[in-house]
């Protein structure tokens, strides 16, 4: 059976529709879902896009999108050259709100945030899906090879990825993103820069 999705007629529009959303970070935190969107929050839409833009340049070819998903996850990665699609699931690691959480380092909330929905259905939940993880929580370093290391075993998802904002400075947005693949000697890392006029992006290999 086929299913309606929604998705944006690409990711330039995509960018330009989240503009609203990235300059008031606190909807990214707590705003509501997009019911024409499947249920999906901005900073869902968000993480999305920001992965979809680096495979993009990580192959230099215009192939993936992002939609919505009419069976419950939370969007679809599409690789429309191979017709081939990825379920995904996000966490979010929100913003250090007590004493206890900022006791804690990043890599220790991120492996906290993967934990929680890795064991909130097991095998049957997560498998065959890409779980992403939106950081909220810009303290310190990422350090994305020891978050790639202490990731759960089975890991049950495919992949981990995570997203999250790295700096904001004159009206221009750069974002961190990286593949938590344990089985790299070096995780996938880039930074993508969002100019002020949300109209183009620019994308950085760092390792």
């Amino acid at each position: 059976m086929k299913h309606s999705v929604t998705k944006f007629t690409s990711l330039k529009v995509a960018l330009k529709e989240l503009e609203p959303f990235i300059k008031d970070g606190t909807h990214l935190q707590s705003g509501r879902p997009f019911t024409q969107f499947g249920g999906m929050r901005s900073r869902e839409i968000l993480a999305n896009w920001l992965i979809c833009a680096v495979l993009n340049f990580e192959y230099k070819a215009e192939k993936y999108f992002f939609t919505s998903d009419p069976t419950g996850a939370d969007g679809i990665v599409v690789n429309s050259e191979a017709s081939a699609t990825w379920l995904t699931e996000h966490v979010m690691v929100p913003q250090s709100r007590n004493s206890r959480e900022r006791n804690k380092d990043i890599v220790t909330r991120v492996v906290e945030a993967v934990n929680s929905k890795r064991d909130k259905g097991g095998l049957a939940y997560a498998s065959g899906k890409q779980l992403i993880v939106f950081l909220d929580d810009c303290r310190g370093e990422w350090r994305p090879n020891e978050v790639a290391k202490n990731l759960p075993q089975p890991l049950y998802f495919e992949d981990v990825w995570m997203a999250g904002l790295q700096r904001a400075d004159a009206g221009e947005y750069c974002y961190g993103i990286t593949q938590l693949v344990s089985t790299y000697e070096n995780a996938p890392t880039w930074t993508l820069n969002i100019n002020r006029g949300f109209e183009a992006w620019s994308i950085h290999r760092i390792q």
